[in-house]
């Protein structure tokens, strides 16, 4: 088959493309890369030299597609499915990427920001950044909590890319800053994210890896 992804289950911006293939079903050959391990990475550097993951391969049109945004666009223009994920109308098109961004950078980067803290070694850790992150995600749920009420999805009824990229970082977010009681709308969001068939197979692939998550609080399915 003519894509191929390369991925980490428990990475949480790999979560991304998945989703989207998921969602619409798409063909693809998973490749899981281990870092770890000398002979992966380097297999995955001859592929994509920076060796950040996730990638998509596609080999029909030999092009080589990084970053977890642009690869859900180029399988929405070149591998298009039953589910729209960037709209066609252009109010919603930009809703749904400016959603985008706002999961990434106010949910996404800060959660990643206190895990990759606790591998720090000891003398090493940020407690001024990991604070200030844990401050980020809990402003970004109270913002999100007054935009988010009385819609299905991020943008309104339509799945789109925001709630590509709003599943993991709402998932992962949870577990390092759990929502309070005054995050009733995001909640009940996460809950919606979580039954979509699409999400939930990335959860149930994820969850053997859970264990490696350094934190007591795991994704749930």
């Amino acid at each position: 088959m003519p894509l191929k992804l390369y991925f980490h289950p428990l990475a949480s911006f790999c979560w991304k493309p998945l989703i989207a293939l998921y969602e619409n079903e798409t063909p693809f050959e998973p490749v899981i890369v281990d870092l770890g391990d000398s002979k992966s990475r380097a297999d995955f550097a001859a592929v994509y030299p920076p060796a950040k993951f996730p990638v998509l391969r596609d080999e029909a049109r030999e092009q080589t597609v990084a970053e977890s945004t642009i690869v859900i666009e180029y399988l929405d223009v070149f591998y298009p499915g039953a589910t729209k994920l960037i709209p066609t109308d252009p109010d919603q098109a930009w809703q749904a990427r400016m959603w985008d961004r706002f999961f990434d950078n106010y949910l996404h980067i800060p959660m990643q920001k206190i895990v990759i803290d606790t591998f720090r070694p000891a003398g090493a850790n940020d407690a001024a950044g990991v604070a200030e992150a844990h401050v980020n995600i809990s402003s970004a749920y109270d913002f999100l909590e007054t935009q988010i009420a009385g819609k299905t999805w991020a943008i309104g009824e339509t799945f789109t890319l925001a709630d590509c990229a709003a599943a993991p970082a709402l998932a992962y977010a949870d577990c390092v800053t759990p929502m309070g009681p005054a995050h009733k709308a995001v909640s009940a969001y996460l809950d919606r994210l979580r039954a979509r068939p699409s999400f939930h197979r990335v959860l149930k692939e994820a969850e053997p890896y859970f264990v490696d998550f350094p934190f007591d609080r795991k994704p749930e399915l």
